[in-house]
């Protein structure tokens, strides 16, 4: 009489880390998309690595052929020429203030103007609302023209408020956060009408801190496009102690010919604030565009 033998007796520990060690292990469609991911970012970086590289060679080794990524006598001339003949200090300072107005504004109206329109209900508000979605099919190059007149009866031109006020305007935000407070539940403020709030200090204390992620993103990509904004501060600068550092770099860029070691130095240069902007609150950017924060 044969007695049939059991496999051994597989704990429950044991099923569970089986069970998780297969979980771990990717399937082939998420290796393929980070596969593909890493390769944008190497092709992205390629043209940094590039100026980068240019940037320190001497300027007769930027136009020998075959070209070359390395030089043998790595220089810094080009950002020392670029520093020496522009005013970059002042031109950057003026990008930081001017950016920094544009931002500012651009919050301000734009989450005043999308909280109205997702908490009132007034007369004629979906036509309201269409007519300022509709302003993102308006090309900001039709603008110039007019903006420019106006700016000059103004006499505004030469002036932080010139640069930054006509950068102001961006209904795509309007939008954006519309949908966002949309999506806020209204228990939250209907307990702070509750206690005496009114509409200021509801939107004040309840909503924007509920909404600090895509506020942040908001104000981060409203920073990088007013930062790298070039027409229309080119148009309304023309004292070069007003100028913009992509203004204030193209002039030194064009004042001088073609010099590719200091064209590729004044690129570097002109990223790097971006680069630290975009490092520092690269989380919150993630967290804005995701519309997270707010569940249910």
């Amino acid at each position: 009489m044969t007695t049939a033998t059991r496999p051994p007796a597989t704990s429950g520990a044991s099923r569970v880390e089986v069970r998780t060690t297969a979980r771990r292990r990717p399937a082939p469609g998420v290796i393929a998309l980070y596969t593909v991911a890493a390769l944008a970012a190497l092709l992205w970086l390629v043209p940094l690595a590039w100026a980068i590289a240019t940037s320190i060679k001497p300027e007769g080794e930027t136009t020998a052929m075959p070209p070359t990524w390395f030089t043998a006598n790595p220089t810094f001339e080009a950002y020392l020429n670029v520093l020496g003949r522009g005013d970059i200090v002042r031109w950057t300072a003026n990008s930081l203030i001017s950016t920094t107005l544009v931002t500012v504004l651009t919050l301000i109206v734009c989450v005043l103007a999308a909280y109205g329109f997702s908490r009132f209900d007034f007369r004629g508000r979906p036509w309201l609302f269409a007519l300022i979605i509709g302003g993102i099919l308006i090309p900001p190059q039709t603008l110039i023209v007019p903006q420019f007149v106006l700016m000059t009866q103004l006499g505004l031109v030469d002036t932080y408020w010139g640069i930054a006020l006509p950068q102001v305007v961006a209904p795509v935000f309007v939008f954006i956060l519309k949908r966002f407070f949309d999506a806020i539940p209204r228990d939250y403020e209907d307990a702070a009408r509750m206690d005496g709030a009114g509409p200021v200090r509801v939107l004040w204390s309840v909503v924007l801190p509920l909404s600090r992620p895509i506020l942040t993103a908001v104000g981060i990509f409203t920073f990088i496009g007013a930062w790298n904004n070039f027409l229309w501060p080119f148009l309304v600068t023309t004292a070069p102690e007003m100028m913009t550092l992509p203004v204030g770099l193209g002039t030194v860029m064009g004042g001088y010919g073609i010099q590719y070691a200091q064209v590729m130095a004044s690129a570097v240069l002109g990223a790097v604030p971006l680069l630290v902007v975009f490092l520092l609150f690269q989380r919150h950017i993630v967290t804005g565009v995701a519309g997270a924060g707010i569940k249910g």
